[in-house]
């Protein structure tokens, strides 16, 4: 599975920009679309930039008037998205360091 194939997986296959797009927010991300998905290496990066995808959603009415048809309201959609955004980036932060060594403001959080 190619980075590109692993986003749209964790975007749950919604069609919100197009591959061309989706390879732009992956290269912001320091990802090649292309590559083979690596989840010990690249899950941080492909997680950044889902969050940036899902920003970039929340901030398009036009898109977001698209997808309130999942939701009562455009207001509901937009808090659901800001609600998912949090619950990754808690997924980043459990994600260990390739070094797996915490930092010291990571120790600060830890029990260790």
């Amino acid at each position: 599975m190619n980075n590109i194939e692993r986003l749209k997986l964790e975007l749950n296959n919604r069609e919100y920009f197009t591959d061309g797009e989706y390879a732009i927010f992956l290269e912001e991300n320091n990802l090649n679309s292309i590559d083979e998905y690596d989840k010990s290496t690249m899950q941080r990066d492909l997680l950044y930039t889902v969050i940036d995808v899902l920003e970039s959603l929340a901030n398009d009415v036009d898109l977001m008037r698209k997808i309130e048809t999942e939701f009562t309201t455009t207001s509901e959609a937009v808090k659901f998205i800001n609600d998912r955004i949090e619950r990754i980036k808690n997924r980043i932060e459990n994600i260990r360091d390739d070094a797996g060594e915490y930092s010291s403001f990571q120790l600060l959080f830890t029990r260790k």
